[in-house]
Formats: structure tokens, sequence, C-alpha cells
């Protein structure tokens, strides 16, 4: 990794704590043996790395669905939104999105619109490139409302490493598309449940960027694609 490129690019309040944690073990291992140090520091500095937060430019369209995660897609099936957001019972596609210790894990809004409600559930802490995941992990199901009244379920879900799903944001929230709405600690996944009938734009093994990366187009395609800075 470029060192330069790294502290160039902004970290998220949450890497706080735990880059200056690192930073101080490497210091006391400094002084109680100085090789320690270089093997501390690395670590601290990909601490850094996993908690940054780059601006994004996010395209510009009312229909577009964008990627919450920055990751690569690892599922895309058909099922049910978890029923505890009353989305009904008619299946939709979720497209899921793996995120591995060294992707941003900072997550953002899928598009512009209204949370609607938020379930946490406690649970296990498998491997969140299972598909069980979804039903057995922690985990952290949000409901968003589009402008249209499409509405679509996002899962943030804590994975083998990850231990503490943050989320930023609470029912009745309005934010933008890009906006940031939480982040997952040391490899995770989410789920995206689209509206009925709404075809994902992306394919298995594709990488995704949070903010940047369409998921799919909620009234068909887009014809003409702007950018903002965010």
């Amino acid at each position: 990794m470029n060192m330069l490129k790294i502290v160039a690019v902004p970290m998220h309040p949450e890497g706080r704590k735990f880059v200056a944690v690192f930073a101080a073990i490497a210091i006391v291992l400094y002084l109680l043996w100085a090789p320690l140090f270089w093997p501390a520091a690395g670590i601290t500095v990909w601490c850094y790395y996993f908690f940054r937060d780059p601006i994004r430019s996010v395209p510009q369209g009312d229909d577009l669905l964008l990627s919450p995660a920055d990751g690569v897609v690892s599922l895309i099936t058909d099922t049910v939104a978890p029923a505890e957001l009353d989305l009904g019972d008619e299946p939709r596609i979720r497209v899921s999105v793996f995120m591995n210790v060294f992707n941003c894990h900072v997550n953002r809004m899928p598009f512009s619109g209204t949370i609607k409600k938020i379930v946490y559930h406690k649970g296990k802490f498998v491997n969140a490139s299972l598909d069980k995941a979804s039903e057995h992990n922690e985990r952290n199901v949000l409901s968003i409302e589009h402008a249209s009244g499409a509405t679509i379920a996002v899962v943030q879900i804590a994975g083998l490493v990850a231990r503490r799903i943050v989320c930023f944001t609470q029912d009745g929230a309005k934010l933008e598309a890009g906006d940031r709405f939480g982040l997952i600690r040391f490899g995770s996944r989410l789920d995206i449940y689209l509206p009925p009938g709404v075809q994902p734009s992306v394919t298995l093994g594709q990488t995704t960027t949070a903010g940047e990366t369409i998921l799919a187009h909620l009234d068909g395609p887009q014809t003409q694609r702007l950018a903002v800075m965010k």
C-alpha cells in the first residue's frame, strides 16, 4: 500500500480510538524491544486504512439504486424481505455485498429517502459470505422508502471477525443518496432487498463502491448521469 495515499484519505471518527490504542501499543513495544515496533506500527497503519472514509462521486438520478457498501457481489437470490419490516411476503431479489478487511466499511444510502424502520438482532458471527449469515448472524435491519413509494430493505450483517455494527441514523430520518448511515467493524456483509419486480444491474463477483456503483434502476435505464461530491 502507498503510505502517502493512505494517510491522505480522511478517517471516520469511529476509528480514532482504535488507531490511538494501536499506536500506544506500538510505542510501548518500542520501549520494550525496538524490533517489535514495526509490526505494531504496520497494524496501526492498517487500522487507519480500514476506517478510511473517502469522498465519493454520487451519480444523480431519481431512479438509481446505489450500492450501500464497498465489496464484492457474493450472492444474488430471490427471497422474502425480513418479516419484522412489514414489507409483505412477495419475493424480492436480494443482492449481497461482502466486505473483507481491506474494504472501506462506511455504509451509504442507496437513494434519497426516509428511514421507515430499524430493527437490531443479536446473533452469531459465522462467515458473512455464507447464505445462512442472513438469518443467523448479528444484524441490523433497515427499511428505506423512496420518494416514489418504493421501499427496500438493507441489512447490516456482522461477520466472522466483525463484532460491532454501528448505525448513525434513526427511524424517520430523511437522508440523501450517498449519505453515510452506518459502519461495520472488521469484515462483514450488506444485504439489499430490491423492490418487487426490480432487476439488479450488477452480476456475481462484481466489485462495488458505496455511493457510486449502480445496483439497479427503479424505473428503467438512466439516460444522463451527473455526479456530486460528498
